[in-house]
């Protein structure tokens, strides 16, 4: 049985500055030029470091344009569409001992 030749994975562009090479971190989006990987930046972002130190602690080759980009683009992954996929549950704690009759 022969299977159908697979096509090469492509490189997409995902904003001025963010790309998502296969070639380059196994696919992971990185910003353009760099092996900096976007998740590394938003993680960053998300502890409060400031967007100039960012900057300057990868040397100039994420600038704040490309941080707020990657901003953005996390934020439009949550929004509409989906955010459906996710799943809400209560924040009651369940029991793990079962219920007693209470006559």
């Amino acid at each position: 049985m022969k299977t159908a030749p697979r096509r090469p994975a492509k490189r997409i562009e995902l904003g001025k500055h963010i790309v998502a090479d296969p070639e380059i971190c196994h696919g992971q989006p990185t910003f353009k030029g760099t092996r900096v990987m976007v998740w590394i930046v938003l993680d960053q972002v998300a502890r409060g470091m400031d967007w100039d130190e960012i900057v300057k602690e990868w040397r100039g080759r994420v600038p704040r344009a490309a941080v707020a980009e990657a901003v953005r683009l996390a934020s439009e992954a949550f929004k509409g569409e989906g955010t459906r996929q996710f799943r809400v549950h209560s924040r009651r704690k369940l029991s793990r001992e079962p219920s007693l009759a209470v006559a």
